[in-house]
């Protein structure tokens, strides 16, 4: 089977999931605003059918939820319909067979609404669909693998003319007291407590031809699924988040063990994804950094000492040589010519300080 586009969850997404979600939330009696505490995200953009969220406003919608319906992840994902997804949701019910469709929704895999990096793996007459919940904060695992897996199923079932042929389906978490709805939506009594999360189904459904396949509209879906990724993944979801973080935090020197956490990941994870999408904790932090200290020095109220400790920095002297080798000028020197302009970034400035040789100024 193809490899997943991505294999972590921090991807933007469309507003169609949370929509969804808030109107689950509803039905059990939940207020709009107790689910969209603390996400950030205004109601007024849930009927924009092109607005986008960062996962992490969707995983607190996903954990407001979970806090107050804890063992409704499977409620919830099978209202999730092979529609919901989009153009990505096309491309699946036009796929000519059932390995052509998972092979588009592992493909553009970030073009979805999952958090539980799912992956497909034959195993002799079996294909496992599981999930990999680890990158996840625990207190919405349970929630999330339930949710993830019942949207699978619940598409999968709209695909094939007849039931899907479930072998087995393991939870990894304990049983709720309740699993009727489990039983309906995957055809089985799932095991909890499994050693995973995951379903088996027998693999010959693989090359089932799909009801409503058509070549014609899966070229045209296809296209669009790789236009909107594109552009999508030019803004990779880590690096926007840290840059939120950063952005809206007073000081700077907490670091980035203290960003991780806020991400609910570790710091090393962290440092991978930054880098598989072409960047650094460190490049954020200098990008943040020049962006604020042009704006505080283009106040004239504050001494280049204030603006150091406003930064983060332990020394105006530290301040004074990252601001150098952001823009080839000290920040004295800044101030009394006013050689960069506010809103620039360090990258387009550097080198445009003219007559000035970077190092040659004294603060």
């Amino acid at each position: 089977m193809a490899e997943p586009a991505v294999r972590h969850w921090d991807f933007p997404r469309g507003i169609a999931s949370v929509a969804l979600l808030l109107r689950f939330g509803a039905e059990h009696g939940i207020p709009l605003d107790a689910l969209l505490a603390g996400s950030e995200i205004d109601a007024g953009i849930l009927a924009d059918p092109v607005a986008e969220v960062d996962a992490r406003q969707e995983l607190t919608v996903v954990r407001n939820l979970a806090h107050r319906l804890p063992h409704a992840g499977v409620a919830a994902g099978r209202r999730y319909h092979a529609t919901t997804f989009g153009v990505l949701g096309y491309a699946f019910l036009s796929a000519a067979t059932l390995q052509d469709a998972i092979t588009t929704a592992l493909r553009y895999l970030d073009l979805s609404f999952a958090f539980t990096a799912p992956s497909a793996v034959i195993d002799g007459d079996r294909l496992v669909l599981a999930l990999d919940t680890t990158s996840l904060p625990a207190d919405v695992v349970p929630f999330l693998a339930e949710r993830d897996l019942a949207a699978i199923h619940t598409v999968v079932g709209e695909l094939l003319t007849g039931a899907v042929p479930v072998l087995g389906v393991d939870f990894a978490h304990s049983p709720p007291e309740d699993v009727r709805e489990h039983e309906e939506v995957f055809g089985v009594r799932p095991r909890f407590g499994a050693g995973a999360d995951q379903s088996v189904v027998d693999v010959a459904v693989l090359a089932e031809a799909l009801r409503l396949a058509s070549p014609e509209t899966t070229a045209v879906c296809e296209e669009q699924c790789r236009a909107l990724a594109e552009r999508r993944r030019e803004s990779p979801g880590a690096a926007r988040e840290v840059r939120r973080l950063l952005e809206s935090s007073d000081r700077f020197e907490h670091g980035m063990p203290a960003v991780a956490r806020a991400l609910g990941t570790s710091p090393r994870t962290l440092r991978r994804r930054l880098a598989s999408s072409g960047t650094s904790y460190q490049a954020l932090l200098d990008e943040v950094r020049a962006k604020r200290a042009v704006a505080l020095l283009s106040r004239g109220d504050l001494s280049v000492e204030a603006v150091a400790e406003r930064l983060g920095f332990a020394e105006a002297a530290s301040f004074i040589h990252a601001f150098r080798r952001w823009f080839g000028v000290t920040p004295s020197r800044y101030g009394r010519a006013e050689v960069v302009s506010p809103g620039l970034s360090p990258a387009s400035v550097t080198g445009r300080t003219s007559g000035t040789r970077p190092g040659g100024d004294q603060p």
